[in-house]
């Protein structure tokens, strides 16, 4: 069977994270449904499975991976209520992050044996689209032995901080979760957590590294030409369609 590194790119704008969780579930499901029935299917019989790409932004949120720590959410019920903030336990790698407004999440599900077999290999793609974005925008950014994500002053760390949190999610070589990159986000709302469950670092975003706003559609722009070109997809836009 052929395989398909074609990627479908779809904006799903400011959205609820349980929309996205759900809309992702269906997706991955779905792809992991295809390649059930491939397995019992004849060769020529087999159907290529499909590969997705998510951006959007969620209102103020707070999710703790599986193997994070509830403690380290700083906020009760009450002072999420004040903050405007949600909070979800969930299934994808990692601690505790936030996402808001202002941030890009990027959600990939990607059938992996479309490309390489490797689950540290595609980590280490996501981090190096973030890291060429930043430096078309002048920044130096890399990565931290024994951390995820992107980090900025990440040899020296004199001052690290992270600017791109991460976390996945993989089954059958079926991918979903992926990465919040920081670009106009209100880092005001990382102080209620330990992000990541890092309690000596800090966290920024380009903005406060640029020292001005950036509009996220540039940013995403690039991201996507350096996704592309890592993957070795051609990835196509499809519109977003309400009620999935």
């Amino acid at each position: 069977m052929q395989k398909n590194t074609d990627i479908q790119f779809e904006h799903l704008g400011l959205i609820d994270y349980q929309e996205a969780w759900d809309y992702q579930d269906k997706l991955f499901a779905a792809t992991l449904a295809i390649k059930v029935q491939n397995r019992a299917a004849a060769p020529d019989a087999q159907v290529p499975t499909p590969n997705y790409l998510l951006f959007c932004q969620h209102p103020h949120v707070y999710t703790l991976g599986k193997s994070g720590h509830e403690e380290h959410l700083l906020l009760n019920q009450e002072g999420l209520q004040a903050k405007g903030a949600t909070y979800y336990k969930i299934n994808r790698g990692g601690d505790i992050t936030y996402h808001g407004p202002g941030q890009i999440v990027g959600y990939p599900i990607l059938d992996l044996e479309n490309y390489f077999t490797d689950i540290h290999k595609y980590l280490r793609f996501l981090e190096e689209a973030i890291i060429l974005a930043l430096a078309d925008y002048g920044i130096a950014a890399g990565r931290i032995p024994g951390l995820t994500g992107v980090w900025l002053d990440h040899e020296e760390q004199r001052n690290p901080r992270k600017i791109c949190a991460m976390g996945v999610k993989c089954s059958r070589w079926v991918t979903m979760h992926g990465f919040a990159f920081n670009i106009n986000t209100d880092l005001d709302y990382f102080n209620n957590i330990v992000p990541c469950g890092i309690s000596d670092k800090a966290v920024t975003s380009l903005a406060k590294e640029l020292g001005h706003e950036v509009p996220l559609a540039e940013v995403e722009e690039k991201l996507l030409k350096h996704l592309g070109a890592l993957f070795g997809a051609n990835i196509t836009t499809a519109a977003h369609e309400e009620g999935h």
